[in-house]
């Protein structure tokens, strides 16, 4: 396995209001021995590129009404318990407007003080909420999937919405809820897909087609929310595989070749995830990912050389193939440069690769292709 890479830079949220630095453990990679081969270690530079999900990014409330100003006092207070004792009453009420007026406040209590996130889930206000996110009117959904998003930036409510069935009912709403709906319940499940055994639940409920096309066709926002989802679920092999048969190695290649955005590196490490398997080599290539892997290594960032050179010795390291198309797509002359002028690691990288591409291109005995 070739060194990781080695790469820092500003995180790139997707507009968080707080931030909290992913690493690791925290996003739960942890790749076995040869699972990334070329691609190395890049969780030590994605964490710079990923932010975890935070608390929803809606406004305030629409209308000072009665109800709005009680929640500011009560927000301001040190006791709230008995505001979200009646509102997790008011949840289960037959009347529309009280379940969505309870969803929006509770939503927000547990955006603005993270203490109350614990006592509305002690409360009882995880299964109804989870009710909510089926409801046919979209407000009533979004407000739902929010509130249930923030209670998950508690690690010790996690389990408790998992255990309660909200997986399901958030892939619906990532399925048919409105924009913002789509992207709380990504972010959700992302806090969710943070424990470990989460994770091929969620792939097996049909999340990741939907996070697929989130990716091709949501605003910034959503393609930042879809791709951390995609990145933390692909640890899981069965996962890998969904995504490439779901076609995400198309609108990944493109948000790579997208030089001027703020998407090159996500996408790039979600490659990285795939690429261990055959499935997801052979979509790289098909897609038209070397020639903008290599155009990476010539004009990317520092960080971006680096991350395309593993994802290309991970492509040619046992096939004679893949390396035949990589050395005539021109990719020996940046190479030469990034190994010298590169870091340690990149020019180690880099060197690696300039001395498979040099090999006689014969005798492919593990080819992958």
């Amino acid at each position: 396995m070739t060194p990781p890479i080695d790469a820092s830079g500003p995180p790139e949220p997707a507009d968080m209001e707080t931030k909290i630095p992913v690493n690791f453990a925290y996003i739960g990679r942890n790749f076995a021995a040869g699972d990334l081969d070329g691609a190395g270690d890049l969780d030590s530079s994605s964490s710079s590129a990923f932010s975890d999900c935070n608390s929803d990014r809606s406004g305030e409330f629409p209308t000072a009404s009665s109800q709005s100003r009680r929640l500011r006092v009560a927000c301001a207070s040190d006791d709230s318990d008995d505001l979200i004792r009646q509102l997790v009453s008011d949840l289960d009420s037959c009347c529309l407007e009280e379940q969505k007026q309870a969803a929006l406040e509770i939503r927000l209590l547990a955006k603005n003080k993270p203490e109350n996130r614990v006592r509305i889930a002690r409360a009882g206000a995880i299964k109804p909420l989870i009710a909510l996110i089926s409801s046919s009117d979209p407000q009533v959904q979004e407000y739902g999937v929010t509130a249930i998003l923030n209670l998950s930036l508690c690690d010790e409510n996690k389990e408790l919405i998992a255990a309660s069935g909200a997986i399901k009912p958030l892939v619906r709403a990532l399925r048919t809820g409105t924009s913002t709906a789509k992207e709380n319940a990504a972010c959700a499940l992302l806090r969710l897909s943070q424990i470990e055994e989460n994770k091929v639940a969620i792939g097996r409920s049909g999340a990741i087609p939907l996070l697929v096309s989130l990716l091709e066709t949501g605003g910034s926002r959503g393609k930042k929310d879809a791709s951390t989802a995609l990145y933390s679920l692909c640890s899981a092999k069965e996962n890998k595989v969904r995504a490439v048969q779901a076609g995400a190695m198309r609108p990944l290649v493109e948000l790579m070749a997208d030089l001027g955005s703020s998407m090159v590196d996500k996408a790039a490490f979600v490659v990285s995830t795939l690429v261990g398997t055959a499935e997801g080599r052979a979509a790289l290539v098909e897609e038209g990912g070397i020639p903008v892997l290599v155009e990476l290594v010539e004009v990317g960032t520092q960080r971006q050389k680096e991350i395309a050179v593993a994802l290309l010795l991970e492509l040619c390291e046992d096939s004679v193939t893949y390396r035949t198309m990589v050395a005539r797509e021109g990719a020996i002359p940046p190479l030469v440069a990034l190994s010298q002028s590169g870091t340690n690691r990149g020019k180690q990288k880099a060197e690696t690769l300039i001395q498979l591409l040099r090999q006689p291109r014969s005798g492919d005995a593990a080819a992958r292709t």
